[in-house]
């Protein structure tokens, strides 16, 4: 059994593993999960400008991914949703209504440029073998953008799971800026469905937000919602409302949906019900608002899960996107020396005329040897040593080209060269400075593409028993002994769903419930009300000797459903009253030298105490009756 323990330790461990690392759970350097890099990888590799057909990229996905079409055609279609990456062309569905996107033979989609210029660079790319080592793919791309806070994820792994809010990009850009002039900074989500936030208890990304639909109150009479909360539909959304309705929790007339490009849903009102009665039932009992649980989750560049904040996130990218920056530049700068280096070599080689000097040659190694004599006297115009490749490069210039060859041009050209090396030596001494006018000329050129489209404001959340209407008549049947607002029977008082409701049986239990549909309660019921905890209740009962006894108290603890008794075990209770001002008449029986048969007590004149503190003792005789005066 140890061994097949070990064993079962071991292989739900790295079941996992790879289900957190590889499946469900975002990178922090790139913000994709596993499927999603794949997806844009191989989109970067047939990009030639044209929209591919998705079937044509899923196909070409399965190169890298070990899993089915339909989990990449499913990240797919959530991926260009976003809006970010990838430009979509027919059905991609609707996040509006929650409509699904057409197959995948009929919708084509491409790169979009901003994921061009920001994702990709192969040369600052790592690449692992795919699963079957037939292909390479990415590890991660060395994104500029914080593609995490900008597209957000959700997953749900083996023990832990990430819910990260999507946030508006230019905001975030504008954000990094801040960061790197050391300027304060607030992140704030932005969702694409529109709607109000409250972010208050955010936590900078680990906390809750509660979102609003967009309600178009105007009209008495009528109702529009222009914009649903994030993580609902409309169709969602309706079927909330309709099935509130249902309940008695609000009352609408007609509800219709009109959303195609932008949302409408609009709500008629029955007669004597009017808009300012209906809000904050909507608000309350319908998805017309709800709130968000949020946990920044993610995979670090150990490869480990860690949960971050929202501003620790943001500023990683940025320190990375230095990073990045910085390594482009000297990759640049490397590539510019290698031009200059090889443009040197061949205004030597045909401007003095060096290649004169293998005429007479005849063996490879004999020529070879030439050139590299042949540009020897020039050895302080050339900056590093002359390579075997250096040599085969000049051999293999074409007669027509060393004829037609551009001293002047030649001269530009490397004249240009070496201004850009001056430049790109600046942007590396005044890194940030770069950093920050990268930054600036994608908010310049992008701030109209990605508007924010949430409000952010300070809701007061809607209690559920404020807004609920009194609409119910709350009734009990003696035959029966039912108690609630769905049977027939003696009508008590108007009661809503979310009342909390208090009834006193005869053998001296009670009990306190939301107002119920059928409830047995007993034949012998002795009060029902809504729950007052300033209310006094007075009792009398006796105990198995015969004794009788005054309480006075409270009900103002209680758990909802839960059964208490309201005198002590093996009592009887005799009388219960509200009215502290009435009087306990007691009758005793006849008993020798027992001169008085009749005693009067004022309860106004005994004390409230708990409601776990035993009654007072008004008399030990033998009770023959007992009344309220």
């Amino acid at each position: 059994m140890a061994y097949i323990d070990r064993l079962y330790e071991s292989y739900f461990l790295k079941y996992a593993a790879y289900y957190i690392k590889d499946r469900a759970i975002p990178h922090l350097n790139d913000g994709l999960k596993p499927v999603q890099r794949r997806i844009l990888y191989a989109l970067q590799q047939i990009d030639d400008g044209k929209f591919h057909k998705v079937a044509n990229v899923v196909g070409q996905t399965m190169q890298y991914h070990p899993h089915g079409d339909q989990s990449i055609y499913g990240a797919l279609v959530v991926l260009a949703n976003k809006d970010l990456f990838i430009e979509k062309q027919g059905n991609f569905g609707n996040i509006y209504t929650g409509d699904e996107a057409a197959a995948a033979r009929y919708i084509e989609c491409r790169l979009t440029p901003l994921a061009k210029e920001t994702l990709f660079n192969k040369s600052l790319t790592p690449y692992v073998p795919s699963y079957d080592s037939r292909n390479e793919e990415p590890v991660v791309f060395p994104a500029k953008l914080p593609v995490l806070l900008a597209q957000g994820a959700e997953g749900i792994a083996v023990g832990m799971a990430t819910k990260i809010l999507p946030h508006n990009l230019v905001e975030l850009l504008q954000a990094q800026v801040a960061y790197l002039q050391d300027r304060p900074f607030a992140i704030r989500p932005d969702f694409p469905t529109g709607g109000l936030a409250d972010l208050s208890a955010y936590n900078d990304g680990n906390g809750k937000v509660l979102v609003r639909a967009q309600l178009d109150a105007s009209d008495p009479k009528r109702i529009l919602i222009r914009e649903v909360p994030f993580g609902t539909t409309t169709e969602q959304l309706i079927a909330s409302i309709e099935d509130a309705a249902r309940k008695n929790k609000i009352k609408i007339g007609t509800i219709s949906d009109y959303t195609a490009e932008e949302v409408e849903i609009e709500i008629k009102l029955p007669r004597g019900t009017y808009t300012e009665e209906v809000v904050d039932a909507l608000y309350a009992f319908t998805d017309c608002e709800m709130s968000i649980s949020t946990h920044l989750m993610l995979i670090n560049q150990q490869d480990q899960p860690q949960v971050m904040s929202a501003t620790e996130v943001l500023q990683h990218n940025v320190d990375r996107l230095v990073d990045i920056l910085k390594a482009e530049l000297h990759l640049e700068a490397d590539q510019l020396k290698d031009r200059l280096h090889a443009r040197t070599l061949e205004q030597i080689f045909i401007a003095n005329r060096v290649y004169e000097a293998i005429e007479s040659e005849a063996s490879p190694k004999q020529i070879a040897a030439a050139v590299r004599a042949g540009l020897v006297p020039f050895a302080a115009q050339i900056k590093r040593a002359v390579t075997a490749d250096d040599i085969d490069a000049l051999l293999a210039i074409p007669i027509r080209r060393i004829s037609l060859y551009d001293t002047n041009r030649a001269q530009r050209e490397m004249t240009q060269i070496r201004s850009r090396l001056r430049e790109i030596k600046g942007h590396l001494d005044g890194i940030i400075p770069y950093a920050i006018s990268f930054l600036q000329d994608l908010i310049s050129r992008y701030r109209s593409q990605f508007p924010r489209r949430t409000k952010i404001v300070e809701l007061k959340r809607v209690d559920a028993r404020s807004a609920a209407n009194r609409n119910l008549k709350l009734r009990y049947d003696k035959k029966t002994g039912y108690l609630g607002h769905q049977i027939n029977g003696t009508s008590l008082f108007d009661v809503s769903l979310y009342d909390p409701v208090l009834a006193i049986r005869k053998d001296g239990t009670y009990s306190v419930v939301h107002a119920p549909d059928k409830l047995f309660v007993g034949k012998g019921l002795l009060h029902c009300g809504l729950i007052d905890k300033d209310l006094i209740f007075s009792i009398v009962y006796k105990d198995k000797a015969g004794a009788s006894y005054i309480k006075r108290c409270t009900i103002d603890k209680f758990i909802l459903g839960r059964s208490y008794d309201l005198v002590p075990a093996e009592c009887k209770l005799l009388k219960l009253t509200t009215d502290s001002n009435k009087k306990i008449a007691l009758a005793y029986k006849p008993k020798p030298r027992l001169r008085k048969l009749n005693e009067v007590f004022p309860i106004g004149q005994y004390p409230v105490r708990g409601l776990r503190a035993g009654g007072i003792r008004l008399t030990t005789k033998e009770l023959a009756g007992c009344k309220l005066l």
